[in-house]
């Protein structure tokens, strides 16, 4: 079907995800039982004595995050393995239960005041998948104890801006299988903090579809509704703990928005941005044989390029150690990230130029509070006296980054061959060279 620009253009995001958008770069924090048993995916009920985390320091781990620009911090409070992070009156398997502070400790309650000291935005990660819980699998009954906790930690917390809901699920076929009630997952979220986004299994923010920090070539912002399923999300994610998935990158689905891609989607159609989930070493939680497996800082500055400088946001997981601390590796590869992204920053100026200037980058950003118009923008130019081609992109949305061999210009123009409707530019950068050395 013909698809007309200025309906697509009129797909817009909701407040909740224009100011997710805005906060760009985040942090992930998985830790918990797993870290103290050095697994993944945990088996259920283990001994709550196990979690004794003795230098537990929460202020340390959102300064570590900060450091690398991070403007929010997500914690797993709870994972698979159904080890809740907070005394939840649910189950005894918690930290109530622990030697953790006496049994009177809350790492919930620790890194969202922490994020608060420093000026970080809270959220929490609540593992549909719980394989302590003796009512998993019965249907009603583990809707029921999961919404219980989902509203201890929307209600006590303070301000959430984001539920993080995995699709991963390892139960074979012989094992227990949930059906979950989204939809009144979702509606308890959206009465508790209505200004939180429900992400990945979830209506407002859709996984990049990998864990190995790659980006599409392309990101769009208005998507077919069906990628909306969280059944469908669950399919993709992972199955078994077997350290390959975090290195499998699909190629089917390089194309979820163009207008070809869109006719194919009835125009049920949704405002449905991406987000980049990957983590610093190879596992997700704290393994020691892992300290000298810390990504570099370029390998992560580049994600970050293709990430926030691809029209999505970047989720970055840090896990602290057994001790309770994010190791040294760690907090100095993200202070050296966050240098070098200031560093960048700090090189990006309008693209008008008092002079010759040499520059290997332009910066692109839509209003997106206008829709994601942008279909083809050329970016030249002009040495002397003559205009050459630096780069091209399809979607640009809420920010671009295009690089290009280091080039002196006294002009730079930028050229939109294909739109939806007339362009709402927010941003229009160039970077001078040395930002990316």
């Amino acid at each position: 079907m013909a698809l007309n620009g200025a309906d697509l253009a009129a797909i817009r995001p909701s407040p909740r995800q224009l100011a997710w958008q805005q906060l760009e770069f985040y942090g992930f924090i998985h830790f918990g039982i797993n870290t103290m048993t050095d697994r993944e995916w945990g088996l259920g009920h283990e001994d709550p004595a196990l979690f004794d985390p003795a230098a537990l320091d929460a202020d340390q781990w959102v300064r570590a995050l900060k450091s690398a620009g991070m403007r929010a911090v997500i914690l797993t409070a709870k994972h698979h393995d159904g080890f809740c992070l907070w005394p939840s009156r649910q189950t005894k398997h918690s930290v109530a239960f622990s030697p953790w502070r006496d049994g009177h400790g809350d790492v919930v309650r620790e890194v969202s005041d922490a994020a608060a000291r420093h000026g970080l935005k809270f959220g929490v990660y609540l593992s549909p998948w719980d394989r302590t819980e003796a009512s998993y699998g019965s249907g009603e009954a583990y809707d029921d104890f999961y919404v219980a906790q989902l509203t201890e930690l929307l209600t006590n917390y303070g301000e959430i801006f984001c539920v993080w809901l995995d699709g991963a699920n390892g139960e074979g076929p012989n094992g227990k299988r949930q059906v979950y009630d989204w939809d009144r997952y979702y509606a308890v979220v959206r009465e508790l903090q209505p200004s939180a986004v429900i992400s990945v299994c979830g209506p407002d923010v859709r996984w990049c579809g990998n864990e190995a920090g790659h980006t599409r070539a392309d990101e769009w912002s208005v998507v077919g509704r069906a990628l909306q399923s969280a059944e469908r999300t669950a399919e993709y994610s992972q199955q078994v703990d077997d350290g390959e998935f975090a290195k499998v990158v699909r190629s089917d689905e390089d194309d979820l928005g163009s207008r070809e891609a869109l006719a194919g989607a009835g125009g049920d159609l949704v405002w449905y941005p991406a987000e980049v989930n990957t983590s610093i070493r190879p596992g997700w939680f704290h393994h020691p044989a892992e300290n000298g497996s810390v990504r570099p800082v370029e390998e992560l500055f580049g994600i970050y390029q293709h990430s926030v400088g691809g029209n999505a946001a970047f989720l970055l997981n840090v896990p602290p150690a057994r001790d309770g601390l994010i190791h040294p590796i760690d907090v100095a590869t993200l202070d050296g990230l966050g240098r070098r992204i200031d560093d960048f920053r700090s090189r990006c100026s309008g693209l008008d130029l008092a002079e010759e200037t040499e520059i290997e980058a332009v910066v692109l950003g839509e209003d997106i509070s206008q829709g994601q118009r942008v279909e083809h923008v050329i970016v030249e130019g002009r040495t002397d006296g003559r205009w050459i081609h630096l780069a091209e992109a399809n979607s640009v949305g809420y920010q671009r980054i295009l690089t290009f061999p280091a080039v002196r210009v006294d002009r730079v123009r930028l050229t939109v061959t294909k739109a939806r409707d007339e362009p709402v530019w927010a941003t229009t950068s160039i970077v001078r060279t040395g930002a990316l050395q």
